[in-house]
């Protein structure tokens, strides 16, 4: 393998942050220094739009972006784009996203699994269509803004970053979650879902050097009415309850660190991960929602959101669960 690939493929370290400036002049630069994190939530990522639209309007932009899995997604588009009308064209490709645009599960795909050609579920065309499509540069090196991309190595669970390189492949590679996509083979390493190593990437942002992070959770499917129906939205909402509490115990950890706030993501979710039917809502209350937590002074000092701790009752905090579930549940308050 050559060596320059190699250098690609190594995780990020702080001195290679490049110090590229986006165009657009009448932005106000963050300091200190600031990371954007974009953390996973399949089709919730559209929660992450909703509070992109809020954020571009303050005229604040992040030093540099990390993502993984759908935030590496919508935080490498972002990166090409950050602007209003980049987010605005965001939004856009999100009302067009169906299910089977991402998830084009068929009957004869879980015939080959389950007697043993593939170790996977879906054909990963048609999300790599998706990307390729999306995004709006094709090396990691010509975004607007420094990007970084978080991929796992399936043979050790090493966390791959991304800031050079064939952009598509990359964000693929951290969008495949396993046994749903194949691992993507990038140069001798086959990759999945940056979540598996880092499901929030506090780490890496700190680690490249950023002094706050402000994190842009999908929050999770906390009101959905019984267990998902089948394999692949069960992988998917269960890898997401994985990703908001470790996200809860990375702000415990690293806040000593780093100056770290989270814009909340929604209560009540009625959906799962694999549910693409409510994208215009969740970008609606997710932009409105925003838009309140900055006019309360989102940017200042402030508690983990109730929405991302384990809760089952949105109008009340303090209610712990109970087994089984109370038949009376008051009405869920919308954000």
């Amino acid at each position: 393998m050559p060596s320059q690939r190699r250098s690609q493929l190594r995780p990020t370290r702080r001195s290679r942050v490049r110090k590229t400036t986006p165009k657009a002049a009448a932005v106000k630069r963050s300091h200190p220094k600031t990371a954007w994190v974009f953390a996973g939530g399949g089709s919730l990522g559209a929660v992450q739009v909703g509070m992109l639209k809020a954020l571009v309007r303050q005229k604040v932009l992040p030093d540099l972006v990390v993502g993984a899995s759908v935030g590496a997604i919508n935080g490498a588009y972002f990166a090409g784009r950050p602007s209003a009308a980049g987010v605005a064209e965001l939004e856009k490709i999100w009302l067009r996203i169906r299910q089977d645009d991402v998830f084009p599960v068929s009957v004869l795909s879980g015939v080959a699994v389950l007697v043993g050609h593939r170790n996977y579920f879906v054909d990963p065309a048609a999300l790599a269509g998706l990307i390729a499509r999306l995004l709006p540069f094709s090396q990691m090196q010509d975004s607007k803004l420094p990007c970084y991309v978080v991929a796992t190595d399936i043979y050790n669970g090493h966390e791959v970053c991304f800031s050079e390189g064939d952009a598509p492949k990359a964000v693929l590679a951290s969008a495949s979650i396993p046994a749903v996509f194949p691992p993507v083979q990038y140069g001798e390493r086959y990759l999945v879902d940056g979540g598996v190593a880092n499901n929030t990437p506090i780490s890496t942002a700190v680690e490249l050097g950023a002094e706050r992070v402000v994190v842009l959770p999908t929050g999770f499917s906390c009101s959905i009415a019984q267990p998902p129906a089948t394999l692949v939205a069960m992988a998917l909402h269960a890898l997401n309850l994985m990703i908001m509490k470790q996200l809860v115990r990375d702000i415990a950890v690293l806040g000593r660190r780093a100056e770290i706030i989270v814009v909340p993501p929604l209560c009540p979710v009625e959906i799962t991960p694999y549910d693409f039917s409510q994208t215009a809502s969740l970008i609606e209350r997710a932009e409105r929602s925003t838009k309140k937590w900055l006019k309360d002074g989102g940017f200042g000092p402030g508690e983990v959101p109730h929405a991302l701790m384990p809760h089952n009752d949105a109008d009340d905090p303090d209610v712990p669960y109970v087994v089984p579930r109370p038949e009376a549940k008051r009405k869920a308050r919308r954000t």
